[in-house]
């Protein structure tokens, strides 16, 4: 993966995150998995330099693999997939009414995140040839 460019920053920021259903209840079957992953592409629609390299979605937790620019938090990005994709949810899927039986949601309230990082070759290349990536020369492919 090449490395993304914004305005004044380089970057590669990828980010392994999980969250699990409230009190990890598994109620999320292939039909209520297949509208889920519609709804987490169309959060692209007004986020879209936020990209998915991978969607796991399991009965009770989902896994994203994504990359996210530094102009914005993982605890932000987290809020926003999260709320979104619980409002939809529950307006579609009524039969979740009998699982949770108030409005605090769908999802639990915490989540796991972790940085997926780039090795030390792909640093050192990309230090060594700086002066050619900025006259525009250099191309960085991360292997």
């Amino acid at each position: 993966m090449k490395l993304l460019k914004q305005a004044h920053a380089v970057y590669k920021t990828q980010y392994h995150i999980v969250w699990p259903t409230r009190f990890r209840r598994k109620f999320i079957n292939p039909g209520v998995k297949a509208y889920l992953e519609i709804k987490l592409l169309e959060v692209r629609k007004y986020y879209p330099d936020w990209q998915y390299i991978e969607i796991g979605i399991e009965p009770d937790h989902v896994h994203l693999h994504m990359i996210i620019p530094p102009k914005y938090s993982v605890s932000k990005v987290v809020e926003t997939i999260k709320s979104n994709t619980s409002r939809v949810l529950s307006n579609k899927f009524k039969f979740l009414e009998q699982v949770y039986w108030d409005k605090r949601g769908i999802w639990s309230v915490g989540y796991f995140v972790s940085t997926v990082g780039i090795n030390e070759n792909i640093i050192r290349k990309y230090i060594a040839t700086q002066g050619q990536e900025d006259e525009g020369q250099a191309q960085l492919e991360l292997t």
